[in-house]
């Protein structure tokens, strides 16, 4: 009777699979870096009035311009508010407005891709002729004709004008991206299995083809919360996006800081820098996290 030998002998616990999380750290150092700075913005956001050491609506006469000290890490502005308490709110601000505009942007336009990939013909037509209408304004033009055309509603004190300015600019260019992934995936077939299995259009898009797609959209997602931070921030400084006294990045930028800005740096360069972060993390994060899920980009 002939025994296994131990050089082929199978092993008796297969190793474990790593985590998704840990594996695009391991490939991607700088996304997961970029990541960081995304979470830390987030727990500054959730948690603003625990982590500011003052209110930022607080006017402190007695403070006004003060540069950067122990007691006001980065200086007050021209009311006397603390400019690192009014940036750590306006974190929130910026991801909400980012967050929302965006997901509304790109869930609306994956919709659209997706359908006039499936349907094709005149629909497909009629939709893309839409997207080059879209496509053909440049995003902040785009943004200030619609912030001008309706009328300014508040919901739970955000601003809903500003967040369909901001997602109008986004749907067509992830409409187009998402069509694009789409009409590879509407001649596979599962999807000719099912239309001849008699399943119903809404069932074959959003059960085979939107989940195949859904690689493109999470990138654009990411990507465009880096837009819609920029877009608000632009539109907040020319006056068309948040008001004072809500602490905004962009509108930091704006008022008395470009009065006072030879006196007091500090005015503009840390709202400037928290902006600067903000796109560059997310922007940074969204091409770590295509070339992590777009196998082309595997080595």
């Amino acid at each position: 009777m002939t025994s296994i030998s131990p050089a082929v002998a199978v092993p008796a616990v297969l190793p474990k699979r790593r985590s998704v999380v840990v594996d695009f750290c391991r490939q991607q150092s700088l996304g997961a870096v970029s990541f960081a700075v995304i979470v830390v913005m987030m727990f500054a956001g959730m948690f603003s009035e625990l982590v500011a050491p003052y209110d930022p609506l607080q006017i402190d006469f007695g403070s006004i311009l003060a540069p950067p000290s122990w007691d006001h890490w980065m200086g007050t502005d021209a009311f006397g508010r603390d400019i690192f308490s009014r940036i750590i709110f306006g974190s929130r601000t910026a991801l909400v407005i980012g967050f929302t505009s965006a997901f509304i942007g790109a869930s609306l336009g994956a919709m659209l891709g997706v359908a006039s990939a499936y349907f094709g013909g005149k629909i497909d037509d009629w939709i893309q002729r839409f997207v080059d209408i879209l496509l053909a304004f440049p995003i902040i033009v785009l943004a200030l004709v619609v912030v001008a055309a309706f009328r300014k509603t508040t919901v739970a004190g955000v601003d809903v004008n500003l967040i369909v300015a901001i997602a109008i600019p986004i749907l067509p260019r992830v409409a187009r991206v998402v069509r694009a992934a789409a009409l590879s995936v509407r001649v596979m077939p599962y999807v000719d299995a099912a239309r001849a299995a008699g399943y119903s259009n809404r069932r074959i898009i959003f059960r085979h083809m939107a989940p195949n797609v859904v690689a493109p959209y999470l990138i654009m997602f990411t990507a465009f919360i880096a837009q819609a931070i920029l877009l608000e921030a632009s539109l907040s400084f020319l006056g068309l996006g948040v008001t004072e006294p809500t602490a905004a990045w962009g509108l930091m930028l704006s008022g008395n800081a470009a009065d006072f800005y030879r006196e007091a740096p500090w005015l503009i360069l840390f709202p400037g820098i928290a902006i600067s972060l903000a796109v560059f993390a997310f922007n940074l994060f969204g091409d770590s996290l295509r070339d992590y899920l777009d196998p082309r980009f595997k080595v």
